[in-house]
């Protein structure tokens, strides 16, 4: 995206590192990034000399490098990491492209830590670190809102192949942090991957949610509470009448839910609740190696420090040609024994299927051995792997209460057609 070089500094006397600070020579640090062609500045919150503990303090103290940075006429991402200290996603939003909005991340998924003391931040008085997956993820819940196009919540750098998690653990960091519409810049060593890491931070599907132009992170619906951990639901919105859901489980047994769209797309209207759907598996179909890129015209502005009314001048962008991931049909009324793995989560892409005239309370799809139908994020597709739909049982009936765990088989059709478990 044309990004080619980064630098790190801090709005203290010194960095984290303990290097000098751009603390009162913001103009001078600034204009120098300017010279050296830098794209992207991570402004760090170590050593502020107390400046700190009420939003106007901590507005004014990043508000100077933002217009040290605008000044220069070199446009430069703004990714400011504060910590979530003083209510950062209500002021940030006008000064910078991204803001840190909890502590620093830790390579584990869920538990407690006293170095991240806090359950909300909204109330937060101590950001700490050593913070989980999970931990980030309840913090980052409901502030979706906050964020959209040129502005985003950052829940920390990615850790997957640092060797801390399972791969189901991985493979939810990543397919969440991407669903949020977080930042997902890379925290490995990338000149040593396994296969396996290489598999997660390559996957078309995933990475297409991330670059959607709607620029809709996902919000939380719901969180139940199990014996060690809980389930949540997630639902963002995509381009082209389409969605991304997901269902994370941070506890360590695997779960299964009856899920009806009603509950799904329980904030749409009542045409959207009774409309059949086209799933996508975003992790069921995996390409063995990263895809070719192709350039593609973007649909939305490029922006660059959201306070420079000079920033929304429309450009062109690199991005990977889209494969959505297994086709699973047709679906309408309930998702029926979805099974999420511990530690792990569901994920797919759905959008509006023509809806069938039949006024019956179940629907069977169709089998097909044609290429699915898929939709680019904004993107001509280049090319996608032919793809088999499952035949699937469907109905429009829970066989438990909404969304409640069941361990029960699904319906069985009275067609002759195979059953198909999420």
């Amino acid at each position: 995206m044309g990004l080619k070089i980064g630098i790190y500094s801090s709005a203290g006397l010194y960095t984290c590192g303990r290097r000098f600070g751009s603390l009162g020579y913001e103009e001078i640090d600034a204009q120098a990034y300017a010279e050296w062609e830098i794209d992207y500045l991570k402004y760090d919150n170590c050593f502020n000399e107390g400046r700190h503990g009420t939003p106007l303090i901590s507005y004014e103290r990043y508000a100077n490098m933002s217009r040290a940075l605008n000044s220069t006429g070199r446009p430069i991402l703004y990714s400011m990491c504060n910590w979530g200290e003083d209510g950062t996603w209500n002021w940030a939003t006008e000064i910078a492209n991204s803001w840190r909005m909890s502590g620093d991340i830790k390579d584990t998924f869920a538990g407690y830590d006293d170095r991240c003391p806090c359950t909300s931040m909204l109330d937060c008085k101590l950001p700490g670190y050593h913070c989980s997956v999970a931990r980030i993820l309840d913090f980052a819940a409901p502030l979706g809102q906050k964020a959209g196009p040129g502005r985003w919540n950052d829940l920390d750098m990615l850790e997957v192949g640092n060797g801390g998690m399972t791969y189901d653990e991985y493979v939810t960091h990543f397919s969440m942090w991407a669903a949020v519409k977080s930042p997902m810049i890379l925290g490995n060593d990338v000149t040593e991957m396994t296969a396996e890491t290489l598999e997660i931070i390559t996957n078309q599907a995933v990475i297409a949610v991330s670059q959607d132009p709607n620029g809709s992170p996902a919000n939380r619906l719901w969180k139940r509470t199990l014996t060690d951990g809980d389930l949540s639901l997630w639902i963002g919105g995509l381009v082209n009448n389409a969605w991304v859901i997901a269902l994370v489980n941070t506890s360590p047994k695997s779960q299964r839910v009856n899920l009806p769209f009603a509950e799904i797309f329980a904030d749409s209207s009542p045409s959207i609740r009774k409309s059949q759907f086209r799933l996508y598996d975003l992790w069921a179909q995996k390409t063995s190696s990263p895809p070719s890129w192709s350039s593609v015209s973007s649909q939305f502005p490029s922006f660059v420090n959201s306070s420079s009314a000079s920033n929304t001048t429309l450009q062109t962008i690199l991005a990977r040609s889209t494969n959505w991931g297994k086709d699973l049909g047709v679906f309408s009324g309930t998702l029926k024994n979805v099974n999420v793995p511990a530690h792990g989560v569901k994920i797919w892409k759905a959008e509006l299927a023509t809806p069938v005239a039949s006024s019956s309370a179940s629907a069977t799809s169709t089998t097909s051995t044609s290429t699915p139908t898929s939709t680019s994020t904004g993107a001509t597709v280049t090319s996608l792997p032919s793809a088999t739909t499952e035949t699937t049982s469907l109905s429009s009936s829970s066989a438990s209460s909404s969304g409640t765990l069941s361990t029960s088989e699904p319906a069985t059709s009275t067609s002759s057609t195979t059953t198909s478990t999420l």
